[in-house]
């Protein structure tokens, strides 16, 4: 039941009853609404100043979870960056130094990933944080480009070390005839006496005397390209191409072991010690070229002696002395 309200009327000294109006009812009404409401937002106000919704603090989180993947993400990529980076250091000043290469200049290495818009499409989904993603996106496509460049450069390598490999198996290294007191050795490289002309004229090999049948070794991987058999001159004769410009002679030999077109391989026998063509005893007569010149075939017994085997048969080399043969 509503209170019924009065008023003191000082004309007539009396109370008298108030009269509520329809219209004071209704401002009442909306008076306390808006407050109600004024109060309401207030709170609501209040509430999320301080406090944070359900979503907001899932949405929080969420972008926590993205924070520490992306960290994680970049941590990985600088230290695959600081590896490669390492293998690229011992493939230019390691791998391509022993084996005659170039390094690979650091303007390769380091360019830039062409294209301006590359990454618009990031950029006009309008992400949160886009700067962030485009520069990791920037980073490991850096690191792609590296990677490949990397990948190439030890292809190249690998082809390098096989026909270094190649190179070595061509080079002559040892000794075409047993002569491990260094006593066969019986004239060098250089002016030698004739033993027909008696002057002096160039001695384009190195002499070995030994008996008839002597075995007979090539010196370095090859192929058997010559076999020639003469009275007078060289005599029976084995020539080898063993390519990289490498070519090695025996001559006056007594017979073959190999035949023309064979491929032999270093210390694989190719014949045996003869007195055949122009010669004054059983001897072999050996020569390396290089690129078609004459060179000092001492020079290339460096696999089987050791420092003082080597300057021992450098030294019998260098004596004037007669020649057996052409």
């Amino acid at each position: 039941m509503a209170r019924i309200k009065y008023y003191y009327d000082t004309e007539t000294c009396k109370y008298e009853r108030v009269k509520t109006t329809t219209g004071d009812i209704i401002l009442n009404t909306l008076g306390i609404m808006s407050l109600t409401l004024i109060m309401a937002v207030g709170l609501l106000l209040l509430y999320t100043t301080y406090f944070e919704s359900p979503k907001e603090l899932l949405l929080k989180n969420e972008v926590k979870e993205l924070e520490y993947y992306y960290e994680n993400l970049s941590r990985e990529v600088q230290q695959l960056d600081e590896i490669l980076a390492e293998m690229e250091q011992r493939d230019d000043n390691i791998y391509r130094a022993v084996l005659g290469a170039e390094p690979i200049e650091s303007s390769i290495r380091n360019a830039g990933i062409g294209g301006v818009d590359r990454y618009q499409d990031i950029k006009n989904k309008e992400i949160v944080n886009e700067d962030i993603i485009v520069r990791l996106s920037e980073h490991v496509d850096k690191l792609k480009r590296k990677v490949y460049i990397e990948s190439k450069s030890q292809d190249e390598v690998v082809q390098l070390a096989v026909k270094k490999e190649q190179l070595f198996s061509a080079i002559p290294a040892i000794q075409p005839v047993s002569n491990k007191e260094l006593l066969r050795l019986s004239s060098g490289f250089g002016m030698r006496f004739h033993p027909i002309y008696k002057v002096k004229k160039m001695h384009p090999g190195i002499d070995f005397s030994a008996p008839i049948g002597t075995p007979i070794y090539a010196t370095a991987d090859g192929v058997v390209d010559v076999l020639n058999v003469s009275f007078s001159g060289y005599g029976k004769t084995v020539e080898v191409d063993h390519g990289f410009g490498y070519r090695t002679r025996y001559a006056h030999m007594h017979g073959f072991a190999v035949s023309k077109g064979q491929k032999v391989k270093r210390g694989e026998l190719i014949g045996y010690v003869g007195n055949t063509g122009l010669s004054t005893a059983p001897h072999l007569h050996y020569e390396v070229f290089i690129n078609n010149r004459h060179v000092n075939p001492v020079h290339y017994f460096f696999n089987d002696l050791n420092p003082a085997e080597y300057e021992k048969i450098v030294e019998l080399a260098s004596i004037e002395n007669q020649s057996l043969g052409m």
